[in-house]
């Protein structure tokens, strides 16, 4: 996972975008041309159809995929909806209209899904998750994982762990504060929340913050795996590329062995630890109501047979949600608070004062006393993570496929097949839709006059999704968040190692992250 692997990342979309801008013409020309053949038959008394406009091809999204979602929002600036030529034989519309995103996720929810061709992109790492499939597998897991989430016995215990992850990640800054060096926040970040998503979903602690286990390595296979996942996206020659096993396919497939590898292990740990215990008193054993367990239970069949890729599938998908969305969240937030150290102040103050510890309070102390209470009156932290989010959305491109002809609100046809995307990251980026000030960090946004958090419609914030599918995780993921901002920025504050004009860049991945981390340097308060 060194210097090869990125002669695979460069090389393979250059090489790929060199091949795809030689046929650029020929393609432009004959799909530009098919589409006013098709948008002009009307046949009889049909109406005709009115497609988006086009504004460039797919091969151009993989020429600028190390800049991809500004790609996007350079367009979106120009339109709110407008669609992208391919040769697959289906159209790729792109929507930053709240309206057309709430006819996809809610108004007609029936017509939009994964479908196969997200399936088709997704299925070797994300398998038959709940990210990936529709259906009765999509119910089935929502059903289960919605009851967990609900449950007050999960939300105590996932406070504590996040407290408990929250103190030792302190213990680590503390180290390098001391010491006066710098650190990767962001690595640090993706180890105390895989720590705490295993914990908590699946009654194991990795313990990779502390540096034990063979978790750093499933880690680093994982964000590889899902950064070549979504070059699927914007490389229409990926298919080959798996074909011959060569370059982002190959490595794709390598990385998959290594994830596979680290969840099988831990499942069939799991279905012997429950099989041996099959008798015992619930009580004595607590992890048999973690979600892995409620899991296994489900995808026994009668003969007692464990149905270990389905498992697979579920854990990796709760693994994106609960690792990667977070500790992304959490770093972008940190580098924004860099940029604007009144932020830091601000936020350490409120904690203060909402949780009444004492100036002499140590770190454990300081986490016990970030309640649910505590935490709901941190109204500025909220409205800080949420700017954040705005801006820098965990999941910035997302997209549904249409099962049957419809008609958008603005007018704009969608013909079974096509694919429509939402872009969270550039949303969030729209003069009309945020104001003049759309580019600029300020939390305020979301508080009303007397300083409390004011919701915006999710069809605007999509950074959680929105209507049947929207993430069930969000308090979940935003109870996390407060914590470890909470109890850092209470204990430290935080400068970008190279001085606040330094800037940072996304890695085009399914999630988004920092490339290259997070590099800050703390001092003590």
């Amino acid at each position: 996972m060194g210097a090869q692997d990125d002669h695979y990342y460069s090389t393979v979309p250059l090489a790929a975008a060199a091949a795809g801008l030689a046929l650029l013409a020929f393609c432009s020309y004959y799909l530009l041309v098919a589409g006013r053949r098709g948008q002009q038959r009307g046949g009889g008394s049909k109406p005709t159809k009115r497609y988006p406009p086009v504004v460039g091809t797919v091969f151009h999204q993989l020429y600028h995929v190390r800049r991809l979602h500004d790609y996007h929002t350079d367009l979106f600036r120009k339109r709110k909806t407008f669609q992208l030529l391919a040769p697959a034989g289906r159209r790729q519309i792109y929507t930053c209209d709240p309206a057309v995103v709430e006819h996809i996720l809610r108004t007609n929810f029936a017509n939009y899904g994964k479908g196969a061709f997200n399936y088709e992109n997704m299925t070797d790492l994300l398998g038959d998750g709940i990210f990936a499939v529709d259906g009765d597998k999509w119910k089935q897991q929502r059903k289960i994982a919605s009851y967990d989430f609900s449950t007050r016995a999960l939300r105590d215990f996932s406070g504590s762990v996040f407290k408990r992850n929250a103190a030792k990640l302190a213990g680590i800054v503390a180290g390098s504060a001391a010491s006066g060096q710098s650190m990767d926040f962001q690595g640090l970040a993706l180890r105390a929340t895989m720590d705490s998503i295993f914990t908590i979903a699946f009654g194991l602690d990795l313990d990779t913050l502390g540096g034990s286990g063979d978790g750093t390595r499933f880690a680093a296979a994982f964000d590889d795996a899902s950064e070549f996942t979504l070059l699927r996206y914007v490389n229409a020659f990926w298919k080959a590329l798996r074909f011959l096993n060569v370059g982002s396919e190959a490595a794709l497939k390598d990385r998959v062995k290594v994830v596979d590898e680290f969840v099988y292990k831990r499942i069939r740990d799991r279905a012997r630890e429950l099989a041996d215990s099959k008798g015992q008193d619930p009580v004595t054993d607590s992890r048999q109501e973690d979600m892995l367990s409620r899991f296994i239970q489900t995808a026994t069949s009668e003969s007692g047979t464990v149905d270990y890729k389905y498992l697979r599938d579920i854990i990796l998908n709760i693994v994106i949600a609960g690792k990667d969305t977070t500790a992304g969240a959490l770093a972008w937030f940190l580098y924004m608070a860099c940029k604007h150290p009144e932020v830091q102040e601000k936020v350490c103050e409120e904690a203060r004062k909402a949780t009444n510890a004492s100036e002499t309070a140590t770190v454990d102390e300081f986490a016990q006393s970030l309640t649910d209470e505590a935490l709901n009156n941190m109204h500025y932290l909220h409205a800080a993570l949420t700017e954040t989010l705005r801006l820098y959305p965990s999941v910035p491109l997302d997209n549904k496929q249409c099962f049957g002809d419809d008609v958008l609100p603005d007018g704009s046809s969608v013909s079974k097949g096509d694919i429509v995307f939402y872009v969270p990251y550039a949303m969030g980026r729209m003069e009309y839709l945020w104001g003049e000030d759309a580019g600029v960090f300020r939390p305020e946004r979301w508080l009303d006059d007397s300083g409390e958090f004011q919701q915006q419609s999710p069809f605007k914030f999509t950074a959680f999704q929105a209507g049947p599918r929207i993430c069930l995780g969000k308090e979940f993921a935003y109870r996390q968040m407060k914590i470890f901002a909470a109890v850092l920025l209470r204990s430290f504050a935080f400068r970008l190692r190279d001085g606040d004009r330094a800037t940072v860049n996304y890695r085009t991945m399914i999630t988004l992250h920092i490339d290259q981390g997070l590099h800050l340097t703390a001092t003590a308060r």
